[in-house]
This record gives structure tokens, C-alpha cells and sequence, in this order.
């Protein structure tokens, strides 16, 4: 037998656990520690820009033929892109999850290359760039200036000059972006007035610059090939390009008649300021510098925040005075303390198996044996998981702590076994333990294959759901095959050399346990002798469990993942159509105020003209809330859906724009918020307005359903705008150029990017505009002139006129149709499958004939999980089915293992149906916890079941074999069980950061062991009996 080597050799068993541990130790610390797998699917980016046209001309003359190019391009899940009024144009197209971003970049650029000339002239010379996308981002740094001694642009330009570069080189950082940027940029400010009355243009002024700041080459003297032979080689050097103000001042445009020079400085005002005006940053009403961090794919990110905040430290030492860092915004702190959280869960979890085991063991001997079973079998799964790529995280740490209650099992069942003999046949340790393990090797054994029977195959899921399902149940396969090879060698091992013959009755608390269990025992069986008798009535009540089963999955809301304390809320702020820059600057102040007062707020950067909602658009505001210290917060009794919803009382109370602040998405980088997100599509190819006019039914609908809360979209099709309708034969017939109307007022009204300068060793833009007194009215741009053929100045008041309209800021499109995005947060009594079936409702009723709602972001993920939970139920189901057919030669007979399932599958689904906390749906962490169940009821099962085909086979009738087993194995099941139960309580009562998921696991797997030990295992026996009855019958086996 296998197992008596090891009793005869212990010390072979010794070494064997001691190179597990040694190995698992090893790699714990190598492992990266993360929040979740790396799971987010990879982006592609694709960016151009056609300078002066609008979004509809973008759309038509980029994004058309890009998004044909790109449009099923290998492993593409789907793409949005964005054509703006600013010329600009960015494509994002998002891949499956486990493809290669390098690859992926790699084909969309061909693609993209393919339709380059398809594309205007003037986009491909600006370049059409493809990189890889970082939406993971990891935390926000802002630079302060705490006594106001340095303006924004100073702070903003010292990071990107000091910062910014050194924090791209630290290894796992996908990219570094400020928010708000003030990147220097030489100014020119244009007096038009000036400029009229000297008989010039902006198209003039452009070209002087042009032709005097330029990179100046001018050869080498003495150089090769030469006649003669030349002694020296001298290189010529010239100044070309101009780096600072005066240089530009002193830019000459013209020479006047009687000698004299016209210098830029005469009809322009130049300084060295900012390259864009189109967002502020600050922190706490403070100027800053908001350096956004993204995480690369498959980075760790601790150690990623780690380094970054080393390299801070360092760059603070050369910092000016009255220059700070902050990092209030730190994804990693909720990451840290939820770990934090597991690991001592895990800690307690241990401390619980290991005191209950040893109530039922009594002694101090039989405690170690399976004690020493659980960190060998865990520590050894981290070795394992190491070796596959994984790394520490919320679900992998889920796998451990579940793990803890059923590696001890195998053991355990050992060691009872082992005493059991030895109390009954007076055989030595060594002896008692060879004739245990002849009993206990082959259930040992099918236990773990049931167990792997049912998390293998839910290994292979493909998609997000997939991946989290696979690392934890790798990581649970892991520790369970350690858990019976520990079993079969240093179980016996330890059980030959430690183990004693009982000496006595037992004492004190431990005698009070013990006749409590055996009162137990008996009440039990006699429950299960009365069943059997009556087991027509016994199988009714079963068949209400499933019933009683199925409602309750039926009522049970609905979700992905739960919304989780992170620590920090954003909040989107939108301003009118068509609202300038300053206002929505000072309702971002009024949003500051209100947020701050409010108790557990620790910080707030408010950022003016940009949002993650809407990208940059002057009227709409991004703010990021940090809340207090988890603890802080918990010693006030500040919950975070308490402090969101005083912040969005206090939002609404601002009437100048349209403000709420939400959670952040549970996953980063999967999906711009919490809630569900969609895009509506415009299938029929109509209007923007038309579109608008569908998203604002959809919107005002959908804000109306209890399951919805702050419906939103950011589209809109009525900003006030300025037709310029240009009179082309007239212009023809003065001998204007369109092109050149068209540059005058890009020059003017624009920022018209002329050239570059160097400045700190970078490259900066040179712009002109003009003074913003002439860029104020319509009457500003009647007063500009352009130059004919002829040389004579026209007014633009004879060849435009200026019309009113409404019209879009931006047009999206999704896979290949234009679209708006419309999402909402989730009621807190319900969840977000009742949200979504809610925003179908809404939509099949206000959408127009030819617009469809399609699914996106974190809410996509959530339908494709939905699809995939029946088949993981049913293979779990299915392969534990099938593999104990195999083993009990009995299609029936694995029924009394299977079905009791049923019943702790009705304890798992009634506080997620009965309990009103908002995070116990019917979740993706729920679903693991009743995969975890159909193992834990089936191996609970087994061992009763083992038991009485061998008393039966041994010669007892169906009737004792069912109750002899029910009684032999009892203290055994309930030991495992109990073990198991007490371990997971720690989970339910879970605080802090990350405490949802682990709230839901632990309340599915409690509950539902719960009813599998105190009610499935009174069904066991009375299922077997009726089955084995059956099947001897059918077989026409003699009547027992």
C-alpha cells in the first residue's frame, strides 16, 4: 500500500513537505501582489488630427475610412472613436482579454496604413499614430506650491520637465499624462487693428516666422571629397532657430520704404506662456500640476507604486522652495489594505480550524497532524501559482481562504480514523494507522477527484469571468491535490510516530464538547432512521428544497462585481451647452466647497474642462474625492454609500450645472464608472440632432425607473455654434483664396501652430492668435482682412456671413456607427442585472424605429458572465457526475452524492435574497462560492456514501448500511464541515477596503454550508437507501 511506505519511512514524508514549503516560501517572495488578475483587455489607440475642420468632416474624411481598415481586425471585441470640432480624432479599439498588445498594435497599425491614402493630406503630414492604450490608471501625483509662490504654469512645466520623464522610465508605468496641462508655448498675441492699418496679415506674420525661426545647416569647410588636400575641417554653425522672447520680438516682417525695419514686437504682443488654456487643475482651491499614472498590462502594482514613490522622494530633494508632491489619489492604498484585510482573515480563519480541531480531537497530538497539513498545502500552492504566472490577489487569496477548511479535511479524516482503530482494537500507532489508511485511501482519493472533477473544467472559461474563474481554481486545485498527497505521506507519518491511545474520558470543556457531539450524533441518527422509514414523504420535502432553490434564484438580484470601498469617488460636473471655460472653473470652485465640508472627505482635485465622461469639452468638470483613512472612517461610522450620497445631495443643490459624483469602477480599466454603461447606436445614418433628440428620451425615461439612478450622456447636439457661410464666388471673382480666408481665421480666432522653439531641452510650439479683446464678437470677425490677388486688403465682412446654429461639440461612433453613450449608477436595493434589464425595458420604449442600445464596458463583460454561469454550474455538476459513475459502476448511486447539492445551493441563495445590504447579489463572487459548495457538499456526501457501499457490500442490508454509515461518519462530516464553517465567519463581518466580495463570499459559503451539514446530510442516507433500492431492484437483486 502507498501509504505504508511512508508510515515505515517518515522521514522520506518529512522532506518531502519541507522542499514543498521551501519552494512555496521562495516564491512568495517573488509573486507580484495585485488587487485583481490582469484581466482588463488590452487597447489600441489610434490618434490624428486634420487641422480646421469640424467633427462632421473628421468623421467623414477620418474616422470613415480608418474605422473600415481597422474593423475586424484579430481578436477585436469592439471600437468607439471620437471625431472632435478641433480637428482632433482618436479611435480606441479594445481586444479579448489574454491578447498580446504588442501584436495587436502591430495589426491595427497595418491596417491603418492600408487606408492612409484614403486620408486628406494635410492628416497623414501630421501623422496618424497607433500605440497601445493604458487604461489602468494606478495614481494621481499633484505638485503643489503650498504658499502660492509659483503660478500654475511654473508647476505644471516643472513637472513635465522633472517629473514626467523619469516617471515613464520606472518599469511597469504605461504612460504618464497630465490632466489639465500647461506646457510652455511662445505666444503671439495679434493686434488686428495694428495689423489692418499696416496693411498686413496673419498669413505675413506666419510666414516671417517660418522663414527666421528655422534649424540652420550650414555645412562644413574642408570637407570631403576635395582636390587638394585641405589642413583643417571646420563646421559652420548660425543662428536659426529662436528660443526666447526678445529673439522673437526682433523677428523682422518687413522693411518700410524709408529704411526702417517692422518688427514682430510692433504688431504683436510675445511671451513665453501656456501652449493650451483649455483645463485648470487644482487641489483644494491650490493650483496643481495632476500627473495621472497609468499601469502597464501585467505590471505589479504595488511594487510599480512602490518605485514611483522612491523616484517622488528622490526628485524632492532638488525640489525649489515652496514646491511639494502629493498623492492623495493612490488606487494601490485600497489594494494594500484589502490584502492587508485577506491575509489576517486568513490568519483568524487558521486560528479557528485549528481550535476546532482540536475540540474534536481532544488532544494535543491528533491538533498538529492536520494542523501542520495547512501550511504545507497552502504555501505550497503559492509555488504553484508562481509557476503559472498568477499573482497574490483578491481571488487568489478568496481560493486560500476557502482552501484552509478543506485541506485540513483529508487530514482529519486520517486522524479520526486512526484514533477510532486504536481506542477499538487496543493496535499501535504504527499498525492502526495502516489498517486506517486501507479504509480511507480510496475515499480520500475520489474526494479529490470530485473536487477536481468540479473546478477544472470551470478553469477553461473563456473571457474576464473566465480568467478569475481559472485563478481560483487553479489555486484551489492546487491546494487540494497538496492536501491529499499530504494526507497519504505526512498525515500517516505523523499519525505512526505521535499518535497515543486515548488514556481516558476527557475533562472539562473538552468532555462538555464531546457528549454535546455524541447527543448530536444521536439525534441525528434517529432523524435519518425516520426519514427512511418515510422516505416518500423524505423526497417530497427534498423536491421543495430544489423548488424553494429555483424561486430563489428568481428573486435574487443580480450583478458583476460589487461596488467596493476604494477610498475615493469621482465626480462628473456638466455646465450647459456652449458654457465657457471661467464658469465652469467657478462652479468647480462651489463643488470644492461643498464637497469639503462634508465629514470623512480628506482631499479634492477639481479639474475644469475635462472629464473622463466627456473628455475635454470647456463646459464639464472632473473632480476626484479621497476619502479619510479606512479606519478613520469606520471609528465615525462613515459607510462610503453615507459620505456618496451626502456628496450627491450636496451636487444637486447647485443650480448652474448638472453634477454627480459615483463610485469607481470595481475593476480599473474595465469600464469609465460604476453602474452600466451603453451606447445608443444610430443604425439609419440620421442627423446628430435626430440622435440627440432619441438620447434625451432615453435619458429622461430611464431616470425615472427605481432600479436607475443618475442616467446621463454626455452627447449633445444643440451647442451653440457660428455658421461662416463663405460667398466662393465672390471670392473668386476679387481674387481671394479660400484657403487663405480659412487660414486668416484659424491664425486669428485659433491657435495656429506655426513652428517650434527648444526651451529646458524640449521642443515647444510657437502659436499665433489674436489679442482675445478681437476675438470676443461676430464683429471681430467681420473686422479681419485677407489680401486678394490684386494686393488689396478685403474685409471678411464682403465674404462671410455669420449664422447662428446648434450642432455637436464631438460625434462618436461605435463600431463603425455614429453614437451616444448613456450610463447610470444602480439603486442601492437593487442590483445591476435588475438595472440592465431596466435600461432594455426603457429603451425597447423610448427609442425610436432604427436606434439600438449596445452594451459596453463592465456591463458587456456582465452579460457574456451571465451567459457563461449555467455552464460553469452545469460542468462543475456534470464532471463530478460523471466521474463518480465511474467509480460506483451506477448511474443512480451518485445521485445521493449530487442532489444534496440542491440543498446548499437554497442555504447559499437566501441572504443574498433575503438580506438588504447592496452588495449581496447573485455576483460573480457568489457564483464562486457556490462552485466551492457543489465541491464541499459532494465531498461531505462521499464520505457517507463510501461508507455505506462498503457495509452494504460487507453484507448489511440497504437499511443499516445507510444508518451504520450515517453513524460511523458523522463526527467525521461534522468535524470537516464545522472546520470549514467557522473558518469562512470571519468573511461575512469583513470591514474596509475590499470588504463586499469578501462579505458575499463568506455569507454564500456559510449559509450554505450551513444547510449541507444540518439538513443535506440528513437527505444523504434516505437518498441512498432509495436509490440503491431502486437500482437492486431494477437489477433483480434479492429484497433486503
Amino acid at each position: 500500500m502507498f501509504a505504508s511506505y511512508f508510515i515505515n519511512r517518515p522521514n522520506f514524508a518529512f522532506v518531502i513537505s519541507i522542499l514543498v514549503v521551501l519552494l512555496g516560501l521562495s516564491a512568495l517572495k517573488a509573486i507580484p501582489i495585485s488587487e485583481y488578475p490582469d484581466i482588463t483587455p488590452p487597447q489600441i489607440k489610434v490618434t490624428a488630427t486634420y487641422p480646421g475642420a469640424n467633427a462632421g468632416i473628421v468623421e467623414q474624411a477620418v474616422a470613415t475610412p480608418i474605422e473600415a481598415q481597422v474593423n475586424g481586425v484579430e481578436n477585436m471585441l469592439y471600437m468607439s472613436s471620437t471625431s472632435s470640432n478641433n480637428g482632433g480624432y482618436e479611435l480606441t479599439i479594445t481586444f479579448k482579454v489574454g491578447t498580446d498588445p504588442d501584436v495587436a498594435a502591430i495589426n491595427v497599425q497595418n491596417r491603418v496604413a492600408i487606408a492612409n491614402s484614403q486620408l486628406p493630406a494635410e492628416v497623414t503630414r501630421n501623422g496618424v499614430i497607433t500605440r497601445k492604450q493604458s487604461s489602468n490608471i494606478l495614481l494621481l501625483v499633484n505638485l503643489v506650491s503650498p504658499n502660492n509662490t509659483h503660478d500654475a504654469l511654473f508647476i505644471s512645466n516643472y513637472a513635465s520637465l522633472n517629473l514626467q520623464d523619469r516617471m515613464s522610465r520606472i518599469e511597469g508605468v504605461g504612460s504618464v499624462a497630465q490632466l489639465g496641462a500647461k506646457d510652455y508655448g511662445m505666444r503671439i498675441w495679434l493686434d488686428t487693428d495694428r495689423l489692418t492699418n499696416l496693411g498686413l496679415t496673419s498669413e505675413d506674420i506666419a510666414t516671417a516666422i517660418r522663414e527666421q525661426n528655422v534649424q540652420a545647416t550650414a555645412g562644413q569647410l574642408g570637407a570631403p571629397p576635395f582636390d587638394n588636400v585641405p589642413q583643417f575641417e571646420y563646421t559652420l554653425q548660425a543662428k536659426g532657430d529662436l528660443n526666447t522672447v526678445e529673439e522673437f520680438e526682433d523677428i523682422i516682417i518687413r522693411s518700410n520704404s524709408d529704411g526702417s525695419l517692422l518688427h514682430l514686437q510692433d504688431v504683436a504682443r510675445i511671451e513665453l506662456a501656456s501652449q493650451s488654456y483649455s483645463a485648470v487643475a487644482k487641489l483644494n482651491h491650490q493650483p496643481t500640476s495632476a500627473i495621472a499614472i497609468y499601469q502597464s498590462p501585467g505590471a505589479n502594482a504595488l511594487s510599480v507604486a512602490d518605485a514611483i514613490y522612491e523616484e517622488l522622494d528622490k526628485a524632492a530633494e532638488n525640489f525649489p522652495e515652496d514646491l511639494e508632491f502629493k498623492i492623495l489619489f493612490d488606487t494601490t492604498k485600497s489594494v494594500r489594505s484589502s490584502i492587508n484585510e485577506v491575509v489576517e482573515t486568513l490568519v483568524i480563519t487558521f486560528l479557528l480550524v485549528v481550535a476546532v480541531t482540536f475540540l474534536f480531537l481532544g488532544d494535543w497530538r491528533s491538533t498538529v497532524v492536520p494542523t501542520l497539513a495547512i501550511p504545507v498545502s497552502l504555501i505550497g500552492a503559492i509555488a504553484i501559482m508562481y509557476g503559472l504566472g498568477y499573482s497574490i490577489n483578491m481571488i487568489t487569496l478568496f481560493a486560500l481562504i476557502l482552501a484552509v477548511g478543506i485541506v485540513v479535511d483529508d487530514s482529519i479524516v486520517v486522524v479520526e480514523n486512526v484514533q477510532r482503530i486504536m481506542d477499538e482494537t487496543g493496535l499501535s500507532a504504527p499498525e492502526a494507522t495502516a489498517k486506517a489508511m486501507s479504509e480511507v485511501t480510496s475515499p480520500i482519493i475520489a474526494t479529490t477527484l470530485v473536487l477536481l472533477a468540479v473546478f477544472v473544467p470551470v478553469s477553461m472559461m473563456p473571457g474576464v469571468t473566465g480568467q478569475l474563474y481559472t485563478q481560483f481554481s487553479v489555486t484551489i486545485c492546487a491546494a487540494v491535490v497538496l492536501s491529499s498527497i499530504n494526507a497519504l505521506t505526512l498525515s500517516p507519518a505523523l499519525c505512526a510516530i505521535m499518535l497515543r491511545p486515548s488514556t481516558g474520558e476527557k475533562k472539562g470543556l473538552l468532555r462538555y464538547f464531546s457528549k454535546r457531539v455524541d447527543k448530536a450524533k444521536s439525534g441525528y441518527v434517529w432523524t435519518v432512521k425516520h426519514m427512511i422509514r418515510a422516505a416518500a414523504f423524505s423526497i417530497l420535502a427534498f423536491v421543495g428544497f430544489g423548488v424553494a432553490a429555483f424561486m430563489l434564484f428568481k428573486i435574487t438580484p443580480t450583478g458583476f462585481l460589487p461596488t467596493e470601498d476604494k477610498g475615493a469617488f469621482f465626480a462628473h460636473v456638466q455646465l450647459p451647452d456652449g458654457a465657457s471655460l471661467n464658469r465652469t472653473e467657478l462652479v468647480m470652485t462651489d463643488v470644492s466647497d461643498k464637497v469639503l465640508d462634508i465629514d470623512g472627505i480628506e482631499s479634492i482635485i477639481a479639474v475644469s474642462g475635462f472629464s473622463f465622461l466627456t473628455g475635454s469639452v470647456s463646459n464639464a468638470g472632473l473632480a476626484i474625492v479621497t476619502l479619510d483613512d479606512w479606519n478613520s472612517r469606520a471609528s465615525k461610522n462613515l459607510p462610503w454609500w453615507q459620505t456618496l450620497g451626502e456628496i450627491n445631495g450636496q451636487l444637486a443643490r447647485i443650480p448652474a450645472a448638472q453634477a454627480f459624483a459615483f463610485p469607481l469602477p470595481p475593476i480599473s480599466g474595465l469600464g469609465s464608472r460604476g453602474g452600466v454603461e451603453a451606447q445608443i447606436q444610430d443604425t439609419l445614418g440620421r442627423s446628430p440632432q435626430e440622435l440627440a433628440s432619441a438620447v434625451r428620451s432615453m435619458v429622461f425615461a430611464a431616470n425615472q425607473r427605481p432600479e436607475l439612478e443618475n442616467a446621463s450622456s454626455s452627447f449633445a447636439a444643440d451647442v451653440p455654434q457660428l455658421f461662416l457661410d463663405v460667398d466662393r464666388e465672390r471670392a473668386e471673382l476679387i481674387g481671394v483664396s479660400i484657403t487663405d480666408i480659412f487660414s486668416t481665421l484659424q491664425a486669428n480666432l485659433g491657435s495656429q501652430y506655426i513652428n517650434d522653439f527648444n526651451l529646458y531641452g524640449k521642443s515647444y510650439r510657437v502659436i499665433i492668435q489674436a489679442e482675445s479683446k478681437d476675438r470676443d464678437s461676430v464683429e471681430d470677425i467681420y473686422r479681419l482682412r485677407v489680401r486678394s490677388d490684386s494686393g488689396d486688403m478685403v474685409p471678411l465682412r464682403t465674404l462671410i456671413d455669420v449664422k447662428p446654429q446648434l450642432g455637436p461639440l464631438s460625434l462618436t461612433r461605435y463600431n463603425q456607427l455614429r453614437t451616444a453613450n448613456i450610463a447610470a449608477s444602480v439603486s442601492s436595493s437593487y442590483g445591476s442585472g435588475d438595472a440592465i434589464k431596466a435600461m432594455e425595458e426603457v429603451a425597447a420604449e423610448a427609442l425610436p424605429e432604427g436606434y439600438v442600445l449596445e452594451w459596453t464596458g463592465s456591463t458587456k463583460q456582465e452579460l457574456e458572465a451571465g451567459g457563461l454561469v449555467i455552464m460553469i454550474f452545469a460542468a462543475a455538476y456534470l464532471f463530478a457526475y460523471l466521474f463518480l459513475v465511474a467509480q460506483y459502476e451506477s448511474w443512480a448511486l451518485p445521485n445521493a452524492v449530487m442532489l444534496p447539492i440542491i440543498i446548499a445551493i437554497t442555504g447559499a441563495m437566501l441572504p443574498l435574497a433575503a438580506l438588504p445590504l447592496p452588495w449581496l447579489t447573485n455576483n460573480l463572487y457568489a457564483q464562486i462560492g457556490i462552485v466551492m459548495l457543489i465541491g464541499l457538499a459532494s465531498k461531505s456526501a462521499i464520505l457517507i456514501v463510501e461508507f455505506a457501499v462498503i457495509r452494504r457490500a460487507s453484507g448489511d442490508s440497504i437499511f443499516e448500511a445507510s444508518i451504520n454509515a450515517a453513524n460511523l461518519r458523522y463526527r467525521a462530516v461534522l468535524m470537516t464541515a464545522l472546520s470549514f464553517i467557522l473558518g469562512v465567519m470571519p468573511l461575512m463581518f469583513a470591514s474596509g477596503a475590499g470588504s463586499a466580495s469578501r462579505s458575499v463570499v463568506g455569507f454564500v459559503v456559510f449559509s450554505g454550508m450551513v444547510f449541507a451539514t444540518l439538513i443535506g446530510t440528513l437527505f444523504v442516507p434516505v437518498l441512498y437507501y432509495s436509490l440503491q433500492k431502486l437500482r437492486e431492484r431494477a437489477n433483480r437483486y434479492p429484497k433486503a
